[in-house]
């Protein structure tokens, strides 16, 4: 399970460093699409091949799922690890996540989240985490 807080900086190439406790679960080679919330997703490539099994099983005729595969399958690309473990983000993925230099990963269970560390900073907060504990019920927590 990917779990944990990292802060990390894009160099001026738009490299971020992936850290070393995320990178043994994730291996040499993932998945980065846009993600939700504005953040970027992080996906191993198992967990990014069950997602796509689910979204190649939506209706074609259903505008809706047209457009969220098209959100993520559009512009995410296999990412892949060079020697000092970092991954290049492309400039369309970067300006997605408003990402500019200060940045926060997180793993949360399937996936890793890469966050602009003001935009995490700004929705991370858990003052209504009591209200949201009651509503969970009944998604079966």
């Amino acid at each position: 399970m990917l779990m944990g807080e990292y802060s990390h900086s894009l160099d001026a190439k738009g490299r971020l460093i992936f850290p070393a406790k995320l990178r043994e679960q994730m291996g040499d080679k993932f998945v980065i699409s846009k993600g939700l919330d504005g953040c970027l997703f992080a996906f191993p490539p198992e967990e990014w091949e069950k997602l796509e099994t689910k979204l190649m099983k939506l209706p074609l005729t259903n505008k809706e799922a047209r457009k969220f595969s098209r959100y993520l399958l559009a512009g995410a690309i296999e990412a892949e690890l060079d020697k000092q473990g970092r991954v290049l983000l492309p400039q369309n993925l970067r300006e997605a996540a408003a990402l500019e230099r200060d940045v926060v990963l997180c793993g949360v269970g399937s996936r890793v989240e890469i966050w602009d560390r003001g935009r995490w900073l700004a929705c991370s907060g858990y003052e209504d985490v009591d209200e949201i504990a009651d509503n969970m019920a009944d998604l079966g927590i």
